[in-house]
């Protein structure tokens, strides 16, 4: 689908500097704008879903950049590209779209490049209302950033450059003449839609455009016009009049998250966001960049007309730089660790899809993780032992609310028991929730993320009873020890997917599974009595499944492969390495209950 396929689509021409800019526009023009610019070798149609995503709220306009697309291209084509003309181009589209009132800037790739200009001159100030940046530096910012590290070249400094160095080799061979308009307009031209799928994962379809090898030839001036002139001479007064949203792709094979370090001191109002994908994510990940647009934009919307912000709907948490937006989904979220982790998700940012069997239980944590920061949060009712429940809940997601970006499977139950006592039907029960429930989920899911080819993290919830023997627990534990192998298996098979595979294993915490585990052999009055012990147990023990929470968190920012989490857990952990004979030993005391 094109731009001009999406409903309401229109398209004008904006005449400036002796060249003519295709712009089009989407949605209603009496709304506040947000402007899309495209960066190199694209047009404006790499922004055609993140476009059909915010025109429901915003005047969204998009253009092809000079020389690209429908726009006409300079006459000659050299210093036809410099920042200061395209700043001239910007400002007359602004001026055309939006006469009255500022607009907001996104830019991706050359598109960030040339607003960084924008959002730094003077002759723009009060025309930008906020800018998100990615995938595309400040020349000048970069320029400071060489030198910096020329100056005081220390190890660490010089790896740096050297790292930022071999990833910019492209810029070199731009650099060389004729033969980048060569390689474009000949076999390059032809096989980058294939690169693109195979390399970024980027979805076929009629992006690029048979404009590609016109633009890419034309666009490689962006590069000679700028490139070499701002990194010897940067400017001094690049400061950022407006509030900037920096959304770095940690997978960007172009350019090196440390490229951004200081770059507080040149934006007052700075807000970071980072995403495990590639680079081209306005195509791979356009959800999750309508998301933060939409919020960025409608935070800075009220205070860009001279008032206070209506509401600030950036995330605050610790790792809302890490999570802000992104898609997490929580089984058995209806309570306990499962809906303190929904919590701690939605406090970071990240959108929350709370899954439980019990309706109304997922359904208040859906509504409380919206009160807590998530910018959206849904409830799903769902059986995970049910596999063609979970199928249809993998499918409507996908749909509804995309790819999820974490997923954590945390269903489970309780029973307790020996073995002799222990039934094919409660051994059914506890394997088909607490296994076949987390095989499900990865199954699902894990393929959606591998298909998608921009990485995540699946978190399975293991617990201390996986590596820690006992003769009250012996289907619970065998349960849980397959989950946790089953995570290390996955965790070596995804890993060249990008996708983290956590175990995290709980010891006694403060929840009410204690209430619902089924003790076998005991009946009802006997098993009334257990649940009541062991609920008075863990309460005294009283640990509280807001640091599970926690430690889920931890475990998705560091890529950790087993996380013990209570004391007693990391001490079980410890001696089952160390000294199992030890834990064989402690298994076969009887349960004080």
């Amino acid at each position: 689908m094109s731009l001009l396929d999406l409903p309401g689509a229109r398209e004008r021409r904006v005449a400036t500097g002796g060249i003519e800019l295709c712009v089009v526009e989407l949605g209603e023009a009496t709304r506040p704008t947000i402007v899309l610019v495209h960066g190199y070798p694209d047009s404006k149609e790499v922004w055609t879903q993140v476009a059909r995503q915010l025109a429901d709220r915003w005047h969204v306009v998009l253009y092809d950049v000079r020389g690209h697309g429908g726009s006409t291209a300079p006459v000659p084509l050299r210093g036809g590209f410099t920042l200061e003309k395209l700043t001239d181009d910007f400002l007359a589209v602004a001026d055309a779209v939006s006469p009255d009132r500022p607009v907001h800037v996104v830019g991706h790739d050359w598109g960030s490049v040339q607003a960084w200009e924008f959002a730094t001159v003077s002759r723009t100030e009060g025309r930008i209302a906020s800018f998100t940046s990615m995938s595309g530096p400040s020349l000048d910012h970069f320029g400071h950033w060489i030198k910096q590290r020329m100056v005081r070249p220390t190890p660490r400094r010089v790896g740096q450059l050297l790292g930022q160095g071999a990833k910019s080799w492209y810029v070199y061979m731009l650099h060389t003449p004729v033969l980048p308009e060569l390689a474009w307009r000949g076999p390059l031209g032809k096989r980058w839609p294939g690169i693109l799928e195979r390399l970024e994962k980027v979805p076929p379809g009629d992006y690029p455009t048979a404009s590609l090898p016109d633009d890419a030839a034309h666009g490689a001036w962006l590069y000679r016009d700028n490139v070499r002139a701002r990194l010897r001479r940067p400017r001094a007064d690049a400061y950022a009049h407006v509030p900037v949203q920096l959304i770095t792709p940690t997978g960007d094979i172009f350019l090196s998250e440390q490229l951004y370090d200081g770059l507080d001191a040149w934006v007052p109002q700075l807000t970071r966001r980072s995403l495990p994908a590639k680079h081209w994510v306005p195509r791979t990940r356009p959800d999750q960049l309508a998301s933060w647009i939409n919020e960025f934009a409608a935070a800075n919307e009220s205070a860009s007309q001279g008032g206070i912000p209506v509401q600030d709907t950036a995330p605050k948490g610790a790792h809302a730089e890490r999570f802000g937006g992104q898609l997490v989904l929580v089984t058995g979220a209806a309570g306990g660790i499962g809906r303190a982790t929904a919590f701690a998700f939605a406090e970071a940012g990240a959108r929350v899809v709370a899954v439980d069997r019990d309706t109304d239980g997922a359904a208040r944590t859906a509504e409380l993780a919206r009160l807590i920061g998530a910018p959206a949060a849904w409830a799903e009712t769902v059986d995970v032992s049910d596999e063609a429940a979970m199928e249809k809940l993998a499918e409507k997601v996908a749909t509804e609310y995309g790819i999820v970006d974490v997923l954590v499977n945390n269903a489970g139950i309780g029973l307790s028991g020996s073995f002799l006592d222990t039934t094919v039907e409660d051994w059914k029960q506890v394997l088909d929730v607490n296994l076949w429930g987390v095989i499900h989920g990865c199954r699902l899911f894990g393929k959606q993320m591998a298909e998608r080819g921009q990485g995540g993290h699946i978190v399975n919830t293991a617990s201390a009873a996986a590596y820690q023997p006992s003769r009250a627990l012996p289907a619970y534990s065998t349960s849980k020890a397959a989950v946790l192998m089953l995570s290390e298996c996955l965790r070596a098979e995804l890993a060249e997917k990008s996708i983290g595979v956590s175990a995290v294993c709980p010891g006694i915490v403060n929840t009410n599974i204690t209430a619902t585990t089924h003790f076998a052999g005991a009946d009802a009055a006997e098993e009334q009595r257990l649940r009541k012990r062991t609920s008075k147990l863990y309460g005294a023990r009283n640990y509280p499944p807001e640091k599970v929470a926690e430690a889920v968190l931890r475990a998705v920012v560091r890529n950790q492969a087993v996380v013990p989490v209570t004391p007693e857990s990391h001490a079980a952990r410890f001696l089952s390495r160390l000294s199992p004979g030890t834990l064989r030993g402690i298994a076969r005391l009887k349960p004080p209950l």
